[in-house]
């Protein structure tokens, strides 16, 4: 990853992470979906948010917007991934999250 794209994701992932802790992220319906089936809360999903660093961006198929894989650490201390954009309204929108 280049110098300059690093970063641009540090910039991203700090603004997200200013978002989570002002409670401006809304989740989408399949993000709680896959939340609940691995046994996630949404202090887990935040928590690896806060603790995560972005491995790519990803543009949207439907919308074009870009999105962000996350990689961080829940409550327990599992390895989590949140794909996640800052939206039209600014507020995080947390597409899915899952175990690794």
């Amino acid at each position: 990853m280049s110098y300059q794209r690093f970063i641009v994701f540090e910039q991203i992932l700090q603004r997200m992470q200013e978002k989570i802790h002002q409670n401006q992220y809304v989740m989408t319906l399949h993000a709680e979906e896959e939340m609940e089936d691995d046994n996630l809360s949404i202090l887990d999903v935040e928590q690896a948010i806060l603790t995560g660093s972005i491995l790519e961006r990803q543009s949207d198929r439907v919308t074009g917007e870009w999105k962000y894989r996350i990689c961080g650490i829940t409550l327990d201390n599992s390895e989590a991934e949140v794909i996640a954009k800052l939206g039209v309204t600014d507020k995080v929108v947390i597409i899915t999250v899952y175990l690794l």
